[in-house]
């Protein structure tokens, strides 16, 4: 098996991985635009020339909502495509490489210090750009992996799968779809920016929605009124005590994270004229879920401390809380499960050093495969904080070394006749 894996590792071809992960972040695939469908269709004709079976197929979006589990959307959309690939052979998958295709807005464009999100500028040896560290170079080191092997001439004892997603930034409808398509693995590994760690278990994070009524009034008369920020205040000190009391005693794999379970509000609507009382105040954010917990439980604390907010406005004007988008259970690697050292070995024997063993305080797709029983770990280039700022990026050598890592993990895992 050295020869093999000798084999494969020399039939990588870093320059034009590097190449391909420039193409790729030049390619605007935000969530729900035609452009997150253009990047699928590319990258199943890549992965049909690198000698894999492609099952290309349109979303039925009506019947995914409806299907049980249906783990939510937030971006809207029209169409969606599910992509996964196979390498001949028979039985089912020994691995399975995920990676989504989608990505999140630029924000504003003055603060990516006057370049194109998309330019897919390299210096030295870092490519910066929506997109390159979440996670277009985990998708491209997946399939460099799949080209390597093809152009070594190795043909696997059991079968690779290659699966690429869509809209794992706003639910993870494209890994749901897979997975109700039927695609599935003996395991797999999503190579979600790892920062070289090993991620094997995510906290969840689920989408809500707060609406606190006030009463309007003129301006100038604000006393005859109820201002629904000030009615808002007492509720958001409610969610940080909640959020400090959700964060003690974490889970030992989130190590010196501070917060593993962050409660956080991302958009704020209130008012509709400069000179009125606002009578409606809207919230939106994410609540971490731990690990193992049941989103419905940690929806009914959310609940719970939101309405025992001690206001007298309040007590007889209740805030509505809805649960819209993304729903993200937690999710982890069965304990003692064989990919973590299959993983681990492959990455030191690259590296030269065993990788760490985390959880990420984030939710994922991990938390779909695991719960259609296939145990799934994360490993990929790139760091998570860089992902969805304007700074980001991804270190061109992570990328290499990851890509040699799995290339490694795919010969030891599948086997080669």
């Amino acid at each position: 098996m050295h020869d093999v894996e000798a084999k494969v590792l020399d039939a990588i071809d870093e320059a034009e991985t590097v190449s391909l992960l420039a193409e790729t972040v030049r390619v605007p695939s935000v969530t729900g635009t035609d452009a997150e469908s253009e990047l699928q269709h590319r990258f199943a004709r890549l992965l049909d020339e690198a000698g894999m079976d492609v099952d290309v197929w349109k979303l039925d979006l009506p019947g995914l909502t409806a299907r049980p589990g249906f783990p939510g959307t937030e971006a809207p959309r029209s169409e969606g495509y599910g992509v996964a690939a196979v390498t001949p052979g028979e039985g089912p998958p020994a691995l399975a490489l995920q990676g989504h295709v989608d990505v999140v807005p630029t924000g504003d464009l003055a603060k990516w210090a006057g370049s194109d999100p998309f330019s897919a500028r390299i210096e030295g040896d870092v490519l910066y750009g929506r997109g390159a560290c979440d996670m277009k170079a985990g998708l491209v080191a997946n399939l460099a992996v799949a080209r390597a092997v093809r152009r070594a001439g190795v043909r696997l004892a059991r079968p690779l799968a290659v699966h690429c997603v869509i809209s794992e930034e706003d639910g993870g409808l494209g890994a749901f779809a897979t997975l109700a398509r039927g695609h599935t693995a003996e395991a797999a590994v999503i190579t979600e920016p790892t920062s070289g760690a090993v991620i094997t278990a995510n906290a969840g994070a689920l989408t809500f929605r707060l609406e606190i009524a006030g009463r309007a009034a003129h301006g100038a008369t604000r006393y005859e009124g109820v201002n629904a920020v000030e009615a808002f205040w007492p509720v958001f000190e409610a969610i940080r005590r909640l959020e400090a009391e959700r964060n003690r005693d974490a889970h030992e794999l989130f190590g010196g994270n501070p917060m593993p379970y962050p409660i956080e509000i991302g958009v704020v609507r209130a008012g509709d004229w400069a000179s009125t009382v606002p009578d409606l105040l809207v919230a939106e954010g994410r609540l971490g879920v731990r690990l193992d917990e049941d989103p419905a439980a940690a929806r009914a604390a959310f609940e719970e401390a939101v309405a025992g907010v001690a206001h007298p406005w309040l007590r007889d004007n209740p805030p509505a809380v809805t649960w819209p988008g993304g729903q993200f259970a937690s999710g982890r690697l069965p304990a003692g499960h064989e990919l973590l050292g299959q993983v681990a070995g492959a990455v030191a024997d690259v590296t030269g050093a065993r990788p760490a063993e985390s959880a990420a305080p984030y939710g994922s797709d991990l938390r779909l495969y695991a719960a259609g029983g296939i145990p799934t770990l994360h490993y990929g280039p790139g760091d998570v904080r860089y992902a969805h700022a304007p700074r980001e990026q991804v270190d061109l050598g992570e990328l290499r070394a990851v890509t040699r890592a799995l290339a490694l993990l795919v010969v030891r895992r599948c086997g080669a006749l």
